[in-house]
């Protein structure tokens, strides 16, 4: 019954925001204190308690994990009063939870709803990302293509040289190979310890955050939350699972995926219009951290709604 009422996202876009700076704010007395668990784990618990409150049917489809490997907000995990629209949620309470610990840039608290049915059930794996910003012709950059390959067709759409490209990459050791081959083109590369939502998410507005594109492997379940992000926001993303042994491929077949090899574009990943907020924990390119003083508290949320392509930035103050 709850699937035929109507997804409000006008409504609805000002509880999820509520959601997202709640999570920051329970995280804001972890910020530098070297507890990454303790950090995420607050704000697992605040974004829970927020969702309840919401006036919605909602299903976790991207989360904290399995239902057996997480105790809150895991994956096929049934949030809200019920009484509302059947909705999908993708979350990540904490995107950055090394990041808040050590007190460095870009964590943030993310989430995205939309109709139930929206949003690939990605299974808790990696994902080969590649995204760019918006205004280009689809299919500009693949991720068949070379790294070195990607980043010339980039600049010669822009009409530039490869050396006044920006890619931004997770650094890890699985990504050393694709690292020289990008410098090799003359592009520079700004690496990120962690976060690759809000990675993938800089490569939307390029002349504030020096980032032309975003390649790599990372967790599947931010691939989903970053096309949500780029639907909103414009862009470009493709992403295809990996799969490192039997039990991921599993994995994959329980979410119902049955091509392994597929690459997904934007569209795919998020197939309706959706709504989605993230507010800084810590300051980045993005968004400003949480802000602490003795008698107030006061976060900076990003809210934006890819139906109408409104992207908000909200501030907001609350006593303590």
């Amino acid at each position: 019954m709850t699937d035929q009422i109507d997804f409000n996202d006008r409504m609805l876009s000002l509880g999820l925001a509520r959601v997202a700076e709640q999570a920051a704010i329970a995280s804001a007395d972890l910020i530098g204190r070297g507890d990454e668990k303790a950090a995420d784990q607050a704000a697992v618990n605040a974004m829970r308690e927020q969702l309840n409150r919401l006036d919605i049917a909602g299903v976790v489809v991207i989360g904290e994990g399995e239902r057996d490997e997480a105790p809150m907000l895991y994956i096929g995990e049934e949030v809200g009063s019920g009484n509302g629209p059947g909705v999908d949620i993708a979350l990540d309470p904490l995107e950055g939870t090394t990041l808040t610990a050590k007190d460095m840039p870009n964590a943030l608290t993310v989430i995205a709803m939309g109709p139930r049915g929206s949003m690939l059930h990605a299974p808790d794996t990696y994902m080969d990302k590649l995204a760019i910003g918006p205004g280009f012709p689809e299919g500009i950059v693949t991720l068949d293509m070379p790294p070195a390959t990607r980043v010339s067709a980039l600049a010669t759409e822009k009409g530039c040289h490869p050396r006044d490209i920006t890619v931004c990459i997770l650094e890890r050791p699985r990504h050393v190979d694709m690292i020289e081959e990008v410098r090799a083109t003359g592009a520079s590369i700004r690496l990120i310890t962690d976060g690759d939502v809000a990675g993938v998410m800089h490569c939307a507005e390029p002349d504030v955050t020096g980032i032309d594109m975003y390649m790599g492997q990372g967790g599947a379940p931010e691939g989903v939350l970053a096309a949500a992000a780029l639907k909103c926001m414009g862009g470009q993303i493709q992403g295809r699972l990996l799969f490192r042994n039997d039990d991921e491929k599993g994995r994959a077949a329980k979410a119902g995926i049955t091509d392994l090899d597929r690459i997904y574009a934007r569209d795919e990943m998020v197939t309706q219009d959706v709504i989605f907020a993230a507010t800084g924990v810590t300051s980045g390119s993005l968004l400003p951290g949480i802000r602490r003083a003795p008698n107030f508290i006061e976060t900076q949320t990003l809210l934006m709604r890819s139906k109408t392509g409104s992207v908000r930035r909200m501030i907001y103050r609350n006593p303590r």
